[in-house]
């Protein structure tokens, strides 16, 4: 039987939106911010030769700078004010959720709930800085290096770099956090969702195209078009998928009355760390490449050559390292998110109990076994997802917007924007619910 939840989310309809005042104006904030980031992407860099550059990076593109590209939303092959992204953001991310479990005094900010919160953000605030400006000074470096990329080359065109693109990633990461709370979803995933989306038009006109030239045959088509409906299918599926934990309420006594047990689910999304992981993952392996990606190669020495082919992508180190960090991140961060020792110790409060598991100690590492089985399972997924399209893509050249990461990143955001559109409305309809129930009330009571 559907629960109470689920029959009023049945009844949602247009009307429910058209009257949905506070969820209409976060999605017109939620537009109108990524107008305004996919305004800034076409924006370049002063002191560069558009020419010159487009050139040299369309005999890079192929590699990791385009899949560094797709999460930039197509700024870096135009070098625009936001080419870094947002991913000095998310690598400070990991840095500083990494240090709260080793250094103490991090670990105690983390259990101070909305203030010790605040003061993590802004470590990781600073964090972005960091390693924005290095990464950015390498950028700088990296385009003096190449022949005739930079108008004039010196400290004023690697200062005014360095200004444009850290300056470009804070106003990105503070666009993320206005969307969060002001706007609909989740901020930074819909900051690289909508790059991803916005590239796939032409990513699929241009795969058509290499069909129409002969660059590739009709079957490779039609197989790489099925595996990216099957890819979808599976992600909506396992995305959805819970191991549901019976809970028991035992009886009890208000007053003269008793009241009869009752029974709950404990819902542990099978997937528990969402798309982070390859978001993670796709970052770190950005990072060093960043610093290696316009410079002169035959500069550099022979043991950095070979490791920036290793790590090209589609290369089998590439796919190891890559599958390595799925898998580590899909683990960590749902130890992050998820902790089992509290959540029993919440049951227990509220006198909930699983059955046959005595409530407390007990409970907390039955709930660890459950997910750490179920992880397992959702890691495999992740790893599976991201690099068996990788590998195909990688062998016949398709575009990287049509691989197991992006399609992993755009159909989990989707499904979890929608998930919070469903929730206002359901707030929406709540709320005049009760509005005209006390509207009866009152005229009753004349």
């Amino acid at each position: 039987m559907a629960s109470a939840a689920e029959q009023l989310a049945s009844n949602l309809n247009f009307s429910t939106f058209a009257k949905a005042e506070d969820l209409k104006k976060r999605l017109w904030f939620t537009l109108g911010a990524l107008l305004v980031y996919r305004l800034g992407t076409y924006i370049p860099l002063p002191g560069l030769n558009p020419e010159a550059f487009a050139q040299a990076f369309r005999g890079q593109s192929g590699g990791i700078l385009g899949l560094f590209n797709m999460f930039a939303g197509g700024a870096v092959e135009r070098m625009a004010i936001f080419a870094l992204g947002i991913m000095p953001y998310i690598s400070a991310s990991i840095i500083v959720q990494l240090m709260t479990s080793v250094v103490p005094s991090l670990e105690q900010l983390k259990k101070e709930g909305e203030q010790g919160r605040k003061i993590i953000n802004q470590y990781t605030r600073y964090g972005t800085v960091l390693l924005g400006a290095l990464q950015a000074y390498g950028i700088a470096v990296g385009l003096e290096s190449g022949a005739g990329l930079v108008n004039d080359p010196g400290w004023f065109f690697r200062i005014s770099t360095v200004i444009s693109l850290l300056g470009g990633t804070m106003f990105l990461m503070w666009l993320g956090e206005q969307i969060t709370s002001r706007g609909i979803g989740n901020g930074i995933s819909l900051i690289i969702y909508a790059g991803i989306v916005a590239a796939m038009p032409s990513a699929l006109a241009g795969t058509l195209e290499l069909g129409r030239t002969g660059a590739l045959s009709i079957g490779v088509i039609l197989m790489v078009i099925v595996m990216a409906v099957g890819v979808v299918a599976l992600i909506v599926f396992v995305e959805r998928a819970q191991r549901r934990l019976l809970i028991q309420y035992p009886k009890r006594q208000v007053g003269n009355r008793m009241f009869q047990g009752d029974t709950s689910h404990l819902p542990l999304k099978l997937n528990t760390s969402g798309v982070i992981p390859a978001i993670f993952a796709s970052s770190l392996l950005l990072l060093p490449a960043t610093l290696a990606g316009f410079s002169n190669t035959a500069e550099l020495p022979a043991w950095a050559t070979a490791v920036i082919a290793a790590l090209g992508h589609g290369q089998p180190l590439y796919m190891l390292f890559y599958g390595g960090m799925i898998a580590f991140f899909a683990f960590f961060y749902t130890a992050i998110v998820f902790n089992p020792k509290d959540t029993a110790d919440n049951l227990k409060k509220h006198g909930g109990f699983i059955p046959g598991i005595r409530p407390g100690e007990r409970t907390a590492e039955y709930i660890d076994y459950v997910l750490t089985r179920i992880t397992v399972t959702g890691a495999i997924y992740l790893v599976f997802v991201c690099i068996l399209p990788e590998i195909l893509i990688a062998q016949t050249g398709v575009p990287f917007y049509l691989g197991g990461t992006s399609l992993l990143i755009v159909v989990s955001v989707t499904l979890d924007t929608v998930a919070q559109i469903q929730g206002h409305l359901i707030a929406q309809q709540y709320e005049g619910l009760i509005k005209k129930s006390k509207l009866r009330g009152g005229k009753r009571g004349r």
